[in-house]
C-alpha cells in the first residue's frame, strides 16, 4: 500500500484530506475453521425407492465425504494457533528500554515523565499517542514527556526542518520558474498545492503552499532551487545534527514515507523551537488562509485560488474550533507515522510547544484532541511542576563536531557536551539569547545542564488572511 500525505490533492481548498489512516482492527481468530453444509440438490438426493446396493454404495460415498472433509478440516485445525500468532503480529510495537539522554537522563526512560508539585493537576486521561512532549520554547524546560526519544516516522512535521534549514538561503521575493524535472520523484499520493510546470512563482508562494497545504510540489521545487533533493537531504540532516536532533535520520525532503526516516517529538520540538526564531517561519506557520497563483494564461490576469492550512488547531475546520492562543506550527499524516502535530500556543505571557505523534486511538481529529488536552494541561501546570528535562540549544559553529553516525550509535552526550550547546549561537545570528533567568545551573538527573536562557518568540499572532 503507498504512503500517503496529508494535505489532500492539489485544488482542494476545504481543509486536510488525510490518506492512509492505519487500521486499527485484526481479523478474529479461527476464521474458516468451520466447513460449510452445502444441502444435496432434489436431482442428487436419494430417491425413496432405492434398491438396497444403491443405498450401499451411498453410504460408501457418504463415508468417502465424511473422510474428505476430515481431511480438509484437520489442516485448518492445526493452523487455528496461527491466528493467535497473528495477533501477537500486529500488536502495538514498544518503545525501546532506553533511548538518547540528549535532555536529561528521564528524558531516556520509555513511559511518561513528569514531576508534579502539590496542587498540580494531573495529566490527561486517555492519552493513546505512542510519543509526545510538552515544553517551554522559550525556557527550553520540559514539563512533561511520554517516550520522547521514540525514532518514529515524522510525517509532515519534518517539513519543520525543511523549512528551518533552507528559509534563509532564499529571499521571499525571488522567482522561480518550475521545469518538470523539479517535481520528479514526489510519492505517490503526495499531497500537493497545485504547482504547475513552466509557470513562474516566488519563494513566498512555495513557502505558503509547504506551511498551509503541506505540499510537496512545493517542498521539490524549493529543493529543485537548492541543488537538488540529494543535496537538500543532506542539508537538512547536517542542521538536525547542529540542533542536537540526533534521532532524525533524513531521506526525504517532504517527510513521505521511506525505509529509515525517523524523528522523534523531542527532535520536533527543537526543529519548531529552532524555526520559530524566524520571522517568516513564524508568518507562514501561522497563517491560516491565503491566496496561491493558478495558470498564467497570456493576456489574461493571472488568477488565484484560496487555500487553507491543514492546521486543525489553526482553522477549526471539520466540526472543530481554532485554539485559544494557537499560533502553529506543522501537522503531518502517512500510513507508516500515522498522525503526527507540533503546535505552540501563547495564553497571557506564558508560550507551549507540544508535539504529539501517532494516537492509538482510531477517531477523527485525534491528534488535536490530544494536542489541545496536553496544551490545557501545560498552561494549568506551568509553574506546578518540576521540569523533567529541557530542550538543549544547538551546537556552535566551532564546537562539538560529533557526526550523526556516532550520535545515533551512542545515543547519549556527555554533560560537558551538552553545557557547552545549551544555547551557544549558531547561524547567521538566527539564535537569540536576552540574557539569564531563574538562577544559574539546572541539574537534571546525572546531566548537568546549560545557564537558563530563554528564547523569546515574538509576534505568536494567528493571521486569519493576507
Amino acid at each position: 500500500m503507498p504512503s500517503s500525505m496529508s494535505g489532500g490533492p492539489a485544488a482542494l481548498s476545504s481543509g486536510a484530506v488525510y490518506h492512509g489512516a492505519p487500521a486499527t482492527g485484526t481479523g478474529a481468530a479461527g476464521t474458516f475453521t468451520d466447513v460449510p453444509t452445502i444441502p444435496l440438490s432434489p436431482a442428487l438426493s436419494p430417491s425413496p425407492a432405492a434398491t438396497p446396493a444403491r443405498a450401499r454404495r451411498t453410504g460408501r460415498r457418504a463415508a468417502a465425504a465424511a473422510l474428505v472433509c476430515a481431511a480438509l478440516t484437520a489442516p485448518l485445525a492445526m493452523t487455528a494457533p496461527a491466528h493467535a500468532d497473528d495477533k501477537k503480529s500486529t500488536k502495538q510495537p514498544e518503545p525501546p528500554a532506553t533511548m538518547s539522554h540528549v535532555g536529561g537522563d528521564r528524558l531516556a526512560k520509555s513511559g511518561t515523565q513528569v514531576q508534579l508539585k502539590e496542587g498540580a493537576p494531573k495529566l490527561p486521561k486517555g492519552l493513546s499517542a505512542r510519543s509526545w512532549i510538552v515544553s517551554d520554547p522559550e525556557s527550553g524546560e520540559v514539563l512533561a514527556a511520554h517516550n520522547a526519544h521514540w525514532e518514529l516516522p515524522p510525517a509532515s512535521t519534518l517539513k519543520m526542518l525543511f523549512a528551518d534549514t533552507l528559509l534563509p538561503k532564499f529571499p521571499k521575493t525571488e522567482k522561480h520558474k518550475v521545469e518538470p524535472e523539479d517535481l520528479e520523484g514526489m510519492g505517490e499520493g503526495s499531497s500537493l498545492v497545485g504547482i504547475k510546470e513552466h509557470q513562474t512563482y516566488t519563494v513566498h508562494d512555495l513557502w505558503l503552499g509547504v506551511f498551509l497545504r503541506s505540499g510537496n510540489d512545493a517542498v521539490h521545487t524549493l529543493a529543485a532551487m537548492n541543488h537538488g533533493v540529494e543535496q537538500t537531504v543532506r542539508d537538512m540532516q547536517a542542521h538536525a545534527d547542529q540542533l542536537n536532533a540526533h534521532d532524525t535520520h533524513v531521506v526525504t525532503p517532504d517527510g513521505y514515507d521511506a525505509k529509515g526516516q525517523v524523528s522523534s517529538a523531542y527532535d520536533l520540538s527543537l526543529f519548531a523551537r529552532s524555526g520559530l526564531q524566524n520571522a517568516d517561519f513564524r508568518e507562514y506557520c501561522s497563517t491560516a488562509f491565503a491566496q496561491f497563483p493558478g495558470e498564467a494564461k497570456k493576456g489574461k490576469k493571472r488568477p488565484t485560488f484560496g487555500i487553507q492550512n491543514t492546521n486543525r488547531l489553526l482553522t477549526g475546520v471539520y466540526g472543530g474550533k481554532p485554539y485559544e492562543g494557537i499560533a502553529g506550527v506543522k501537522n503531518g499524516n502517512t500510513t507508516n507515522a500515522g498522525a503526527t502535530f507540533t503546535g505552540v500556543a501563547q495564553r497571557g505571557d506564558k508560550v507551549l510547544l507540544v508535539t504529539v505523534m501517532n494516537p492509538a486511538k482510531n477517531e477523527a481529529n485525534e491528534v488535536y484532541k490530544e494536542t489541545a488536552s496536553l496544551f490545557d494541561w501545560g498552561f494549568a501546570a506551568r509553574d506546578k511542576v518540576e521540569p523533567v528535562g529541557r530542550l538543549v540549544g544547538p551546537q556552535s559553529k566551532e564546537g562539538d563536531a560529533s557526526k550523526h553516525s556516532a550520535a545515533k550509535g551512542s545515543g547519549k552526550h556527555s554533560a560537558a557536551h551538552l553545557a557547552a550547546t545549551d544555547g551557544a549561537e549558531g547561524r547567521s545570528g538566527a539564535w537569540t539569547a536576552l540574557g539569564i533567568a531563574g538562577g544559574a545551573v539546572v541539574v537534571l538527573g546525572a546531566v548537568a545542564l546549560a545557564v537558563h536562557r530563554r528564547w523569546p518568540l515574538p509576534e505568536l499572532v494567528r493571521r486569519r488572511g493576507r
